[in-house]
């Protein structure tokens, strides 16, 4: 590069052939040891067409400097290089095979520049090395006589596979499938090997190697660990089963290490047996009849899944054989086992939760729309129809692709995609791998990294942004379609299909729903019918949606429920054009209904009876609680709007059912998180759905307040009047299915008589309990107003005057603890206002309590607790009355605040949790102890919760149906199957709340 003119030209040229460093490109192409290159064309452009031109290019001056230094007498480009050299020149398929692997591939380079001479193993270009099998590799192997030199060996035969991968001679499936070839030969040499070492063992047992995973079926990547089992028997002539034993685990123990030991020449692959009966905690080694007694009572439901990839790879072939035919029933029974769907469950969201969440973005194997998803799909449709259909048992991921969509059981058109998207994520996943040949399946960070791995893939222009463009196209297909892979031919199987399509037959689909969870296949696949059939616009989306509706169902507790409600929703709204507008255009809508739809029972009910509810789960803010005051005001104005005071309530508990059904889908949508709604924080959570249920429940109290006095007064009643909450109305804690716990307190206008203002009061109130308890479609609200002075005796509305009268002689401590919940809800504020006032004196006694007052307060816990619990509860799960309870924990706050709430301000509130948050602040409870009832309290609440909203009513235990039981631990964030760890922790943790409540409120040492 003298001339200016020449070395512009050159550099211009440098950077279009793709160097990122055209000048530090300049100078080693000028390099004296390169002289026979100098100024080819030909040389340029084959650097131009590698990944990494830079890296290629420094990659082939190292092994002419290895091949010079070994003829130092010769100088540079002495006459072993100069033959690499002129073979580069003249010989395209060499020039474009080793420049492809250098500019691959930096940790081949490296081998090449330790062992320059290994070159010469691109140099062959026969029909023969274009598709090796295991015999050729095995030939390439055979003289090796140590594990370096098998190391060596095994380098080199991956030079020319790699060669032939990064020049397209072969398909990612293809090369796949050599290295699992190259794998078993390498495990036969190793063998060979260890035997060698140790005669003695190798002649007291027959050892066989069982090839799993990806090894196994054909599809193994560049640097992935190699899973295997061992399986022996004593060896003719020997009768001794313990000693063959381990003699075979000694030679598998010298296998492994040959492969996995990391020496100067590097490492081959990491053997890892752990996927052997009992995993690492098992025998390394066991006799076939060891293998098939602990599959047939002790493996799980993984473990077969595991076993549908099993080969014979090494070792006495005929033993190996016999294992995967021994155990190949085994594996097309697994679809038959009780916990098969819920095993199937736990094992995809186990891979999910089990990856970094800095990584989940770069994640080409185990994140959404990655490879495991695509292998997660075909092995579970394997298993499930693999049972009737022996063309299924391919344990190569596309063979059973290809195999599933020719018999019908998935569309081709999904295959096709999905076998397109898998070959892509395959290849950048080895091209990644290849670099540094390090076992990783992440996107690499750098742009450098990142700009590599696109031109290998061939992209040139703008290489990096067409990466990622295409790696977002194949993973959001993979995305869209492995859920859709099981439940698109379901409704290809209730439908009219053209000649010659394939369909899933009926006993077919009945498996398939069967394995998915759903109770009553039959039932499933006429809902499916009368969705989808016939040639509307209705039908046509309905079969887009359905496919992944069935997987939202299929992830619930129940299935069956999800699917017959929607079924009810779309009859009900199936003539709406805005309902399948909805489902289909917005994208949280559809998975939001199907979330709720199969949550439980009362959230649908809610739903089925006024459908058009269903548009809130599409609007973004449409699950936000409503503003108290904003939901009161549309309550009376719709009362205003109505004829009559049945009528009116009618419409109040209309806007009341909308806002149960708003709150509930919004607690479920939060409990369990989807693609749109974050997982909620559980305590957070309960407040929330506290705080809307009170507001939704004082609106229609406040409409059926002013729908009875408008009925028989009219404008005005001759009476202030006012609700006052009580209880966890008043307290802002009301569950579901919580009556309304109140006090009705009044006041006579000017110039009416007490005795007509009394009369008054005490009809408002009488018709406001009719009102809200008429039969009707819509969710009664029991109005319970038995904390009032004498009870169920005492007169059910009382005036201010009287209630001072009473509290004033006859009221007792009970009384004083129940009023501590007491809040305005309803009616005429500023009597309200006056009555809290009035009772302020009693709840926060001046001095606090007394000792005798105290006393009571304990001795009337302890008969409650003797004499309340339901015969036959169980008093460790009881949530209200039980050990560690609700009442455990309120009475235990309570009690602080009726002793200190006279001079702590934060002691005064309706709610437990602010209280119990104020009693940490003074120091009267430490935190711990704090935590303790809080968490026992927030548990036992979102259970009660969780009871209603699986159930559709009350119940403070937990249920004793399987299915229901499942439903309340999904809430409560238990994946399926864990329902017993769930009763673990309740017991736990209401167990330690019961030791502080002991401490606390009965001053137990």
């Amino acid at each position: 590069m003298t001339q200016g003119g020449r070395r512009d030209s050159r550099f211009a040229r440098l950077v279009r052939q793709g160097f990122t460093d055209p000048a530090a490109a300049g100078k080693l192409l000028d390099q004296e040891e390169l002289a026979p290159l100098h100024g080819d064309p030909l040389f340029l452009d084959a650097l131009g067409a590698t990944a990494d031109p830079d890296q290629a290019l420094l990659g082939l001056l190292r092994i002419v400097e290895s091949l010079d230094a070994e003829q130092p007498d010769e100088g540079p480009a002495g006459a072993e290089a100069r033959r690499l050299l002129d073979a580069l020149r003249t010989a395209k398929p060499l020039r474009d095979r080793l420049l492809g692997v250098l500019g691959a591939s930096a940790a081949l380079g490296d081998h090449l520049a330790r062992h320059p001479h290994d070159w010469q193993a691109l140099a062959t270009y026969e029909t023969s090395d274009l598709h090796p099998g295991t015999e050729e590799f095995e030939a390439a192997l055979r003289d090796v006589a140590d594990p370096d030199a098998l190391r060596i060996a095994y380098r080199r035969a991956l030079l020319a596979l790699a060669a032939r991968d990064v020049c397209g001679t072969r398909d990612v499936a293809e090369t796949a499938a050599e290295l699992a070839d190259l794998a078993t030969a390498t495990l036969r040499r190793a063998l060979a090997l260890a035997a060698a070492a140790a005669p003695e063992d190798a002649a007291a047992c027959r050892l066989a190697v069982i090839g799993m995973g990806k090894c196994g079926g054909h599809e193994l990547n560049y640097v992935s660990d190699v899973d295997v089992v061992f399986v022996a028997e004593p060896a003719a002539g020997e009768q001794d089963e313990h000693e063959a034993l381990r003699a075979a685990g000694r030679l598998a123990a010298h296998m492994m290490r040959i492969c996995s030991d990391t020496t100067a020449e590097g490492t081959i692959w990491p053997v890892d047996a752990n996927l052997r009966p009992e995993g690492r905690n098992g025998p390394l080694v066991r006799t076939l009849d060891s293998h098939l007694v602990y599959y047939q009572r002790w493996a799980k439901t993984w473990e077969f899944q595991a076993l549908l990839k099993a080969r014979p790879v090494a070792g006495d072939a005929a033993l190996g054989a016999e294992y995967v035919a021994a155990v190949a029933p085994l594996v097309w029974q697994a679809a038959e086992r009780e916990n098969f769907v819920t095993d199937v469950q736990q094992m995809r969201r186990r891979v999910v939760a089990s990856i970094p969440r800095a990584h989940v973005e770069r994640e080409l194997k185990l994140g959404p729309g990655g490879l495991r998803d695509v292998e997660f799909a075909v092995q579970l449709l394997q298993l499930v129809h693999g049972r009737s259909d022996t063309a299924l048992r391919s344990p190569n991921t596309l063979q059973a692709l290809d195999a599933l969509a020719a018999g019908g059981y998935v569309g081709r058109q999904d295959a096709a995609s999905l076998d397109a998207a898998y070959r892509f994520l395959r290849t950048m996943e080895h091209r990644i791998q290849l670099h540094r040949m390090r076992r990783t399946h992440l996107m690499p960070d750098s742009e450098a990294d990142q700009r590599r791995l696109a031109r290998s893939l061939g992209y040139r222009s703008e290489p990096v942004a067409e990466l990622h463009k295409a790696w977002r196209r194949h993973a959001s297909a993979v995305r869209r379609l492995h859920e859709k892979l099981f439940y698109r031919p379901l409704l290809d199987a209730v439908a009219q299909l053209t000649p010659g399509e394939v369909r899933l037959s009926p006993q077919a689909a009945r498996q398939r729903l069967e394995a998915l969870g759903y109770a009553d296949p039959g039932a499933a696949l006429r809902h499916l019918e009368a969705l989808s059939s016939g040639v509307t616009r209705k039908a046509a989306i309905q079969r887009t949606l359905l496919p992944v509706m069935l997987g939202w169902f299929a992830d619930s507790a129940d299935p069956d429920a999800g699917l017959l409600a929607f079924r009810k929703v779309s009859d009900a709204l199936g003539q709406t054009p805005w309902y399948l507008r909805l489902l289909r255009d917005e994208g949280a809508a559809a998975e939001n209904l199907a979330r709720v739809l199969s949550a439980g029972r009362f959230a649908p009910d809610l739903l089925l009876r006024a459908p058009e509810a269903v548009a809130l789960l599409g609007d973004e803010g449409g699950l936000r609680p409503r503003d108290p005051d904003a939901l009161a005001q549309e309550t009376l104005a719709a009362v205003g709007r109505a004829d009559g005071a049945e009528q009116a309530v009618t419409a109040a508990r209309g806007v009341r059912r909308r806002e149960l059904f708003r709150t509930a889908a919004a607690d479920l949508l939060g409990a369990y998180g989807t693609e749109g709604i974050a997982q909620a924080v559980p305590a957070e959570s309960l407040d929330s759905v506290g705080d809307a249920l009170t507001g939704i429940n004082a609106a229609a109290l406040a409409g059926a307040l002013r729908a009875a006095v408008r009925a028989q007064w009219g404008a005005e009643l001759p009476a202030r009047f006012a609700v006052i909450g009580m209880g966890r109305f008043g307290g802002h804690e009301m569950g579901y299915g919580s009556d309304a716990d109140v006090l009705f307190v009044h006041e006579p206008r000017e110039g009416v008589s007490e005795h007509e203002a009394g009369k008054a009061a005490f009809a408002v109130a009488t018709e406001m309990r009719r009102l809200l308890q008429l039969p009707s479609a819509d969710p009664p609200l029991v109005i319970d107003p038995d904390l009032r002075p004498e009870g169920k005796s005492g007169t059910l509305a009382r005036s201010l005057t009287s209630y001072a009268a009473y509290y004033a002689r006859w009221s007792v401590v009970w009384e004083s603890q129940a009023l501590l919940r007491a809040e305005y809800v309803a009616g005429d504020a500023g009597l309200a206002a006056r009555f809290l006032e009035l009772i302020d004196p009693l709840r926060y006694p001046d001095g606090g309590l007394d000792d005798a007052a105290v006393r009571e307060i304990r001795r009337l816990k302890a008969r409650m607790e003797s004499e309340r619990l339901p015969r036959g509860a169980d008093r460790t799960t009881h949530t209200k009355l039980g050990r560690g309870g609700l009442t455990d924990v309120e009475w235990t706050v309570q009690l602080l605040q009726l002793q200190h709430g006279h001079r702590l301000s934060g002691l005064r509130t309706t709610r437990t949790r602010s209280a119990l948050a104020a009693a940490v602040e003074a120091e009267l409870i430490d935190e711990t102890d704090a935590r303790t009832l809080d968490e026992a309290w927030v548990l036992a609440s979102r259970v009660r919760n969780a009871v209603m909203l699986v159930r559709g009513r009350p119940g403070d235990t937990f249920p004793s149906d399987a299915r229901e039981l499942a439903g309340v631990g999904r809430y409560l964030g238990y994946e399926p199957g864990h329902v017993g760890e769930m009763l673990d922790d309740y017991r736990r943790i209401t167990r330690q709340a019961r030791a502080v409540v002991e401490r606390l409120f009965y001053d137990a040492e």
